[in-house]
């Protein structure tokens, strides 16, 4: 249960991270004028949509986390395969946007469910370890898979909202990026309502916590872990359409599904067990890489300097709270 002083710290953070934007913005006022302005809103729109993304995709992890305690590195290789199977429905069978990405979730939801009843139900009660290396073997067995079966280069995925612009004042935002922005937001109340309000999403929280005393009380195991891989599977699918237009034009490869994993920093960083906490340290850390990327360019740096910003922002932050920014502390009795 949240208490009144973990809200408190968590409203500092909040406050903590409107200040470093706003001083942010000021300096770059001071800088260049309005000119430094309109750089820096553009920044912020490309920072919070690529953030949206990792939110979204973090999401993914924190619920598979959430429901059985298990950190699933093969949730990029569902990003993978979700991305390839929406392709195949909606570029290979020629059917209409919203209908291909029904029968892609329907049909990924129930990967989810396979994944599970065949490969994961049988390490409950095995060393969490062990689980984990599972989800490494899946993610190369599944890259492997949809290499074998999309094997020929030049796979586009063209959606009805993949080009078009808004131009705000001289600050231009892609339609993509609003999309992103929404997934996330909607995503984010839909798993706050499911979790908190649903027998099922209850179910699945304190099947995690104390799998013994959640079957005593009549909530049935198999289904909660059944949902959580096949609600990570959903999520991966969005995700996965979202990332490769907007970051490689429509344009697929199998590169998508390590790209996902730099969703690892923001789930870390948010908090392993918080929903709002994967969308919280999915934004700080799409923005931190837009911002050091625009504002940041010397040669000692290295190139791509800026996928390296989240590590350098997780480490003090793991320093100072190894839980994450919003989530659960772990209470210990000795």
């Amino acid at each position: 249960m949240t208490g009144p002083s973990t809200k408190a710290r968590q409203i500092a953070v909040a406050l903590w991270l409107l200040v470093s934007l706003f001083v942010l913005a000021l300096i770059s006022v001071l800088a260049d004028g309005n000119d430094g302005l309109e750089k820096f809103l553009q920044f912020v729109v490309g920072g919070l949509a690529l953030g949206s993304i990792y939110s979204i995709l973090a999401l993914g992890f924190v619920v598979i986390y959430k429901a059985t305690g298990v950190f699933n590195l093969a949730q990029g290789s569902l990003v993978l395969l979700g991305t390839y199977v929406l392709y195949q429905f909606k570029e290979e069978y020629d059917l209409p946007f919203g209908l291909a990405l029904l029968f892609a979730l329907v049909l990924m939801a129930g990967v989810g469910v396979l994944i599970e009843r065949v490969v994961m139900r049988k390490m409950l009660g095995k060393p969490v370890f062990s689980a984990i290396m599972v989800t490494l073997a899946l993610l190369i067995i599944i890259d492997q898979i949809v290499r074998s079966i999309w094997s020929e280069p030049g796979y586009v995925l063209n959606l009805p909202w993949s080009s078009g612009k808004v131009d705000i004042g001289d600050v231009t935002i892609r339609h993509i990026d609003f999309w992103a922005v929404g997934s996330a937001m909607v995503l984010l109340v839909a798993f706050f309502l499911f979790f908190e309000r649903t027998r099922v999403g209850l179910g699945m929280r304190a099947t995690a916590l104390d799998a013994e005393v959640a079957s005593a009380q009549g909530v049935r195991i198999g289904v909660s872990y059944a949902m959580s891989w096949a609600v990570a599977a959903v999520v991966a699918t969005v995700a996965g359409m979202i990332l490769t237009v907007r970051t490689g034009g429509g344009a697929l490869t199998p590169a998508v599904g390590y790209v996902a994993l730099r969703a690892f920093p923001a789930m870390i960083l948010g908090g392993l067990d918080s929903t709002g906490g994967a969308v919280a340290g999915g934004l700080i850390i799409g923005l931190a890489e837009v911002l050091v990327d625009g504002y940041l360019d010397y040669d000692w740096l290295g190139e791509r300097f800026e996928t390296v910003v989240p590590y350098l922002l997780l480490l003090p932050i793991m320093l100072w709270r190894p839980h994450g920014l919003f989530g659960t502390k772990t209470v210990e009795r000795s």
